[in-house]
């Protein structure tokens, strides 16, 4: 039977790019077939990945069957996972995120979670030897994922070994890391296709703090301004979307990848308590501007209150 390797919901370019990264690990040095799989569309950095080396479209599922094999890569929370995971056979998990708790197996299995910013990285320390046998799309895959969650080194996430890696690769491919970068974030900051929702889901996790709910969604852009010019419908569509998704309250946070800076979406007063309680701040308006603030896992998750 095929293993499946999949990442979290609202697939970015780590959770599609690192599940084509371990099939082809599994397919080609372990011998175990296995098959690369999303829960959801790519967001336009991760399709930029697929059509920039000519990566067919990993299937998009909605679940797992009771005993399907499968591996999951950057994430371990339930909440992000398909709704049946608990029945599928789960073989491993690869992370780089905090351990939630949640999940259960049909036996013991490779759990390997490190304080890396990428998922990728990991995955190329754990294949050891082997990954010089990557070929040159899979080694573009990995190169775009690291700069992809280190946001080309800036994320307070990175770590030398990270750099280290992904200078290695741009080497080997012949690639400038400043130049593909900026290829990658110009296609990320590309959101005019999209709408107010897709924007708030795209690229977004759920958090509770206490008993509030939160859908946590960060928008990396090297052109803010092409959000936050939609920044009234943007609010005016966070009710519904915190209703269609069960939480209690939408946060956006605008990445600004050059400035190295969020700007978050004050639409009412439990946003505007999170945002002073969380970051020290002052709201006074329907916007506050976060400097320093890059990573929703090291510098965001961590310091919600309300």
């Amino acid at each position: 039977m095929t293993t499946l390797v999949f990442g979290h919901k609202s697939p970015d370019t780590d959770s599609t790019g690192s599940p084509i990264l371990w099939a082809w690990y599994l397919n080609e040095v372990k011998g175990i077939k296995a098959e690369a799989v999303l829960l959801g569309e790519p967001n336009t950095e991760a399709a930029f990945l697929l059509e920039r080396w000519n990566l067919p479209k990993p299937r998009i599922i909605a679940d797992v069957d009771d005993s399907q094999p499968c591996v999951v890569v950057d994430t371990n929370n339930p909440a992000e996972l398909p709704a049946n995971i608990n029945g599928a056979d789960l073989s491993a998990i690869i992370d780089h995120h905090k351990l939630v708790g949640g999940l259960e197996t049909k036996g013991p299995i490779d759990i390997t979670i490190r304080p890396l910013a990428c998922t990728a990285t990991i995955m190329l320390d754990l294949m050891g030897e082997d990954a010089a046998r990557l070929p040159e799309w899979a080694k573009a895959t990995a190169l775009t994922c690291i700069l992809s969650d280190t946001l080309e080194f800036r994320s307070p996430t990175t770590t030398d070994h990270d750099r280290a890696v992904a200078e290695q690769l741009a080497a080997q491919l012949g690639l400038d890391i400043s130049a593909y970068a900026a290829e990658m974030f110009a296609a990320k900051s590309d959101v005019s296709a999209f709408s107010d929702a897709e924007l708030l889901r795209m690229d977004s996790k759920e958090y509770a703090v206490g008993d509030t709910r939160f859908r946590v969604s960060v928008l990396e852009t090297t052109a803010p301004d092409m959000v936050l010019n939609r920044k009234d419908s943007l609010m005016d569509s966070m009710t519904t979307v915190a209703t269609e998704d069960g939480v209690d309250q939408v946060l956006l946070f605008v990445v600004d990848i050059l400035n190295e800076q969020a700007t978050l979406l004050v639409p009412n007063e439990l946003v505007k308590t999170v945002a002073e309680k969380s970051f020290g701040t002052t709201a006074t308006g329907d916007t506050v501007v976060l400097p320093g603030v890059m990573s929703r896992k090291k510098q965001i998750i961590p310091n919600l209150a309300v």
